[in-house]
C-alpha cells in the first residue's frame, strides 16, 4: 500500500532552495527579501532545509538570517538551475511494504517541458539522498516525468492535477492518459484522480500546475483561483474550472465545499508581459498557514478566505510580488517534508 499525505499532515521540515547571482532574477536583493520572511517564518513552526551552492553562499545566507531563524535552519550545498524545489525535490509517501514504511520518490524533471536548461536540477534529489539530513531513507527514482506543483492531494488517495500539465506531450510522449492514469496510481497510491482541463493562468510557464488553480484544504474544501470580472481575459476559463470543480464529488459522493480566492490586480514585468501572481500558491506548514501577498487590495480577501479554511492555524502573510518575476510564487519554492521521514539534524 502506498498513500501519499496531505499537505496539512505533521512535517518534520520544508525544503528551499536559496536565489543565487546566477540565476535568472534582475532584483536579486528584493527575491532575497522575500526569501527571509519565508524563512524566517517556517523557522517559528519547525526546521527549514536551505539548499545552496556552496560554502561562501551559505556564509552569505547565514548573515541575513542572523538572529531570525534561531537552531531551525539547516543547510545543504548542492547544484541547481532554479529554486523551484516543488518541482525538483523529492516527493515523500508513506508505503507500508515489508521492505520500507516510506519512500522519497525521485520523478524525472526536464524543466517544465524542455522549456529551460535543468540538467542540476534532475540531479538535485541525488545530491538530497546522499546528504547526512536525509540518508538512510529509503529511495526511488523513476522515469515518469512528474512536477510537485502539478498534483495535489487530500492524504485519502484523490490526487487532483490538469491534463493541460500531465497530459502534455513536452513531458511524457509516449504515455498515453490511461497509461499516465496507471503511472499515478502505480507510484502514488492515488485510487482516483480528479482531472481539471484548464489553461495556464498568464505567465505561468508550467503549463497549469495544479498549485496555482486549485488546492485541498481538507478532503472536503477546495480553495480556488477565481475571477469576477468579466472584462479580464482570465475570467471564462476560470468559470469553466469552477464549473469542474463544482461537479467534482468526495470519496463519500458529496459536492466540495468551495473556496473562491480572488486574482490580485494584473502585474506586469519590465518587457510588458503579465506575471502569474495568484493566491491558491500558499504553503501549509505545522500550525501555520503562508499566504503569498503581493501589495494589492485582495490580498486581505485572500489572507480571510485561506484562514476560515485553516481554523486551527496562524495565517501567515508573506510578500512574493518579487517572485512572480520569474514566474513563480510562495508553494512553488517550497516542499514540505512530512514527519514519517527520518530527518538527521
Amino acid at each position: 500500500m502506498i498513500r501519499f499525505p496531505a499537505e496539512w499532515e505533521p512535517q518534520a521540515a520544508v525544503i528551499i532552495a536559496w536565489p543565487h547571482h546566477s540565476g535568472d532574477f534582475v532584483n536579486l536583493d528584493a527575491v532575497e527579501g522575500s526569501y527571509q520572511a519565508i524563512a524566517a517564518s517556517i523557522c517559528r513552526f519547525q526546521p527549514l532545509v536551505i539548499v545552496c551552492k556552496d560554502g561562501e553562499h551559505q556564509e552569505h545566507i547565514q548573515n541575513q538570517l542572523a538572529g531570525r531563524v534561531g537552531n531551525n535552519a539547516h543547510f545543504i550545498q548542492a547544484e541547481f538551475n532554479d529554486i523551484w524545489v516543488r518541482d525538483t525535490a523529492f516527493i515523500a509517501l508513506e508505503w507500508q511494504h515489508p521492505k520500507a514504511k516510506l519512500q522519497l520518490v525521485n520523478f524525472r524533471f526536464n524543466g517544465w517541458g524542455n522549456k529551460y536548461p535543468h540538467a542540476n536540477d534532475d540531479a538535485l534529489n541525488l545530491a538530497l539522498f546522499g546528504h547526512p539530513i536525509f540518508k538512510g531513507n529509503p529511495t526511488a527514482t523513476v522515469s515518469l516525468v512528474l512536477e510537485g506543483g502539478s498534483i495535489e492531494s487530500d492524504g485519502q488517495g484523490t490526487v487532483m492535477t490538469t491534463k493541460n500539465c500531465l497530459l502534455n506531450p513536452n513531458r511524457n510522449p509516449h504515455l498515453s492518459e490511461q497509461a499516465i492514469t496507471g503511472q499515478l496510481k502505480n507510484y502514488l497510491g492515488a485510487k482516483r484522480i480528479l482531472w481539471v482541463e484548464q489553461d495556464n493562468l498568464a505567465g505561468d510557464d508550467t503549463d497549469a500546475h495544479i498549485d496555482t488553480l486549485a488546492r485541498f484544504c481538507d478532503a472536503k474544501t477546495i480553495a480556488y483561483t477565481s475571477c469576477d470580472d468579466s472584462a479580464d481575459a482570465h475570467y471564462q476559463s476560470l468559470k469553466n474550472m469552477e464549473a469542474q470543480l463544482q461537479a467534482f464529488r468526495t470519496d463519500a459522493g458529496e459536492a466540495y465545499r468551495l473556496v473562491a480566492l480572488p486574482l490580485p490586480k494584473p502585474i506586469f514585468d519590465e518587457d510588458g508581459k503579465q506575471l502569474p501572481a495568484n493566491y491558491s500558491n500558499f504553503l501549509v506548514i505545522n500550525g501555520a498557514v503562508l499566504v503569498p501577498v503581493y501589495d494589492d487590495a485582495m490580498d486581505q480577501v485572500a489572507l480571510e478566505r485561506i484562514a476560515d479554511c485553516f481554523r486551527d492555524r496562524e495565517v501567515i502573510a508573506v510578500p512574493c510580488r518579487p517572485l512572480v518575476h520569474q514566474y513563480g510564487s510562495l508553494h512553488c519554492a517550497s516542499m514540505q517534508v512530512p514527519a514519517f521521514v527520518n530527518v538527521n539534524f
